[in-house]
């Protein structure tokens, strides 16, 4: 039977405690509020928790992304591969930076990229392949990397930074995918680059914010790879503002015209409080997609699969598949889940189908997994602020709505 009482369910608010209000009523008593130690801590407990040597925090996972591709220097001539389902800023900074973007199609009935597409587009040119690790669901990296060897002959490094490699380089969007484990390893310890995203709605926030953590390799100067991202967050800048308000230390150079991207003290003071009980986030979350699982499986919805034996995605969105809808019926529970007070969402729409894609020259139909995935996709609210009274009253409004959709 279903409550009669109308809720609000919002999609995906911030989880902010008293903790974190407390953190940044500090930051903004100390006098220090831009990038300063608070910031530099975040980063050294990021690249702890991912067991590397170091990561960088930014103002965004597309910041993240770009800065990486231009310190690698990646530039016009080149090409970067990526998948046509994922949010516009995996394929924006390709555009930022002049290299020509390559789209792949997912594999049937999956969100991941068809690895078998992947291997046929990648060229001479590939410098760069974007996997998205859709929804904290890590993507088939061993695939991704016996690709890449097999294509090794290929590839021409024009970089200092590219000849380390020596190889086409793997740059995870991994905007969802914090604390995501596969085949014992996490998720910032298995592509070469890895770029998260701290946004408000995202696992772990720090309002706006994201991260990169580069996995160790022999070879690569750790040092010299850190401060080309403090330059080139910091407008080339030799000092940041930190080390300039020292006594005395008020010179510096513009080493080359950089970029305006970094992430501030009050920014870190809020991840590191979110930082601290992360793993219970974690845990909870993967509870609330169980108790839709148990539900929503018996009775033919597609989910993804969150949890296997080797494997635990960050469960950072619940994506549903609707067998038997349309496009426009699907837009149609979603209206009427409003009507319920849920709000629900979709998780995307592909990049073919967007005006600016379509300008550049892609078109949906060459994509047709891609448009079978979305067309009938519902994303249905997960965060931690949902009580188990919530998460049924969801499911039992989901269920009652898609039973008039199902054909005869």
């Amino acid at each position: 039977m279903l409550n009669i009482k109308k809720r609000n369910i919002p999609f995906s608010p911030p989880d902010i405690t008293e903790e974190e209000i407390d953190e940044v009523k500090n930051v903004m008593k100390s006098g220090w509020i831009t990038t300063g130690p608070l910031t530099k801590k975040f980063e050294r407990e990021i690249s702890k928790y991912n067991g590397v040597n170091n990561s960088v925090c930014l103002n965004s996972a597309t910041a993240a992304m770009e800065l990486t591709l231009r310190i690698l220097g990646v530039g016009p001539g080149d090409e970067v591969i990526t998948s046509a389902y994922t949010y516009t800023a995996t394929a924006s900074v390709v555009n930022h930076i002049g290299a020509k973007l390559v789209l792949v199609d997912t594999a049937p009935d999956s969100y991941e990229m068809d690895y078998l597409k992947l291997s046929d587009l990648i060229t001479e040119k590939t410098k760069v392949i974007i996997p998205v690790d859709l929804a904290g669901k890590i993507c088939d990296y061993e695939t991704i990397y016996s690709i890449v060897e097999s294509k090794k002959h290929l590839f021409k490094a024009s970089s200092k930074l590219q000849r380390v490699f020596n190889r086409i380089i793997v740059m995870s969007d991994a905007a969802h995918a914090f604390g995501a484990t596969k085949n014992g390893k996490v998720c910032g310890n298995i592509s070469d680059f890895t770029c998260f995203s701290f946004h408000a709605v995202k696992n772990l926030t720090t309002a706006e914010g994201g991260a990169v953590s580069w996995k160790n390799r022999s070879g690569l100067d750790d040092k010299w790879l850190y401060k080309q991202y403090m330059l080139y967050s910091l407008h080339g800048q030799s000092k940041d503002a930190f080390s300039k308000n020292a006594l005395g230390a008020w010179e510096y150079d513009i080493i080359y015209p950089g970029y305006k991207c970094n992430m501030t003290d009050i920014s870190s003071s809020i991840g590191l409080k979110q930082l601290e009980r992360y793993n219970d986030t974690l845990k909870r979350r993967m509870e609330i997609t169980q108790i839709y699982d148990s539900a929503l499986n018996p009775l033919g919805v597609k989910t993804i699969e969150h949890k296997n034996n080797n494997e635990n995605s960050s469960c950072h969105l619940y994506i549903t598949r609707v067998p038997g809808i349309n496009e426009s019926e699907r837009n149609d529970i979603i209206k009427e889940m409003a009507e319920f007070g849920i709000t629900c969402n979709v998780h995307y729409k592909p990049l073919p189908m967007m005006t600016a894609y379509k300008n550049m020259g892609f078109n949906i139909e060459n994509y047709p997994n891609s448009y079978n995935q979305y067309s009938n996709s519902i994303t249905l609210p997960l965060h931690t602020l949902l009580t188990n009274d919530d998460i049924n009253y969801v499911i039992q409004h989901f269920l009652k709505i898609i039973e008039k959709y199902k054909k005869a």
